[in-house]
């Protein structure tokens, strides 16, 4: 199942995407962790000391291998140059599995034990100095669209991504990529106004989307969450000493987390699993195709040279078992 965790700068969702990782891992389930926010604090939530965190391979400087590797032998891509973010497989495609060895994952992956269960961390790597003026973050983000685009995962399997804040997965059709969105929203008007544009901007795509309630302190929290959010609010988190505890660099085990919020960690793998029988792969890749030939269109033809609606392949379908038809 395909996760992702959204909110405005400041909401506590790299915080809760790195407990629910926690959570999926404490229970051995096999789990890829990818840090998808221009701010990269993921690896320090799970546990890593800022060097660690800091020498973890950035996946946006690995673009040429795993285009590389992605591209396969399929015969509608000239070569890995001529892939763009939005690239979708077909027929001769490498395609990626959660719980596999490939040299994706041995390049741009490191294994981070938790106490209770590994996890595979992936990162897009910092907005640097020398990208200030020349670059874009969506260059980086790419890398991750481009490997969920070829990504087949089954139930009990879970890819999280702690995405960039705001709403800027829009600038591509990333936001299309998930089983389940989970929006970290505080009880104030800032904290729901990237719901109300998430909302809008999902509205036409199918696009599941739950609100998370964060730093809620009483009952009025509450009511102003669920007026402004209705049924789409599924759970309230309010202030944790594990958190705390854990934000200073001294966690006690994850066992310790307090019963209310484990509780709500429980909700959000629930209403993820629930989302596995709602999967339309046929949606899926014709949104994949969608945006393709829209990137295709505005950018890509321009910077590659090539007709990239020629990349796509009509007959096929991505899935569990993926199918390619006349």
């Amino acid at each position: 199942m395909k996760i992702a965790f959204v909110g405005k700068g400041g909401s506590g969702k790299t915080t809760l995407s790195s407990l629910f990782i926690r959570h999926l891992a404490a229970s051995g389930a096999p789990v890829v962790a990818v840090d998808a926010d221009i701010n990269q604090h993921l690896g320090a939530a799970l546990g890593l000391e800022e060097t660690e965190a800091a020498a973890l391979p950035a996946m946006g400087e690995r673009l040429p291998l795993i285009k590389d590797y992605l591209r396969g032998s399929n015969p509608r891509i000239a070569s890995a140059e001529t892939m763009i973010k939005t690239t979708p497989p077909g027929e001769g495609s490498r395609l990626l599995r959660v719980d596999e060895t490939n040299p994706v994952y041995d390049a741009c992956a490191r294994l981070v034990e938790l106490d209770g269960g590994v996890v595979r961390l992936m990162v897009t790597g910092p907005f640097t100095e020398a990208d200030v003026g020349v670059a874009c973050y969506h260059s980086k983000t790419g890398a991750v669209e481009l490997c969920l685009n070829h990504l087949v995962d089954g139930p009990g399997e879970y890819v999280v991504v702690d995405m960039t804040a705001g709403s800027d997965s829009f600038a591509s059709g990333l936001f299309t990529r998930f089983d389940i969105t989970f929006l970290v929203a505080e009880p104030t008007r800032k904290g729901v106004s990237v719901y109300r544009q998430y909302k809008e901007h999902a509205r036409d795509f199918g696009v599941t989307l739950k609100v998370v309630g964060n730093k809620v302190q009483n009952q009025d929290d509450i009511d102003f969450l669920r007026a402004e959010a209705g049924d789409d609010l599924l759970v309230t988190v309010g202030h944790s000493d594990w958190v705390r505890a854990m934000e200073k660099g001294r966690p006690p085990r994850f066992e310790a987390l307090e019963e209310a919020n484990r509780h709500s960690l429980r909700a959000l793998r629930t209403a993820t699993d629930a989302t596995y029988g709602l999967r339309d792969w046929e949606r899926y890749t014709r949104q994949m195709v969608h945006f393709h030939l829209k990137n295709a269109v505005g950018w890509g033809n321009a910077r590659t040279g090539t007709d990239l609606a020629e990349q796509v392949d009509p007959g096929f379908v991505l899935g569990e078992s993926p199918l390619a038809t006349a």
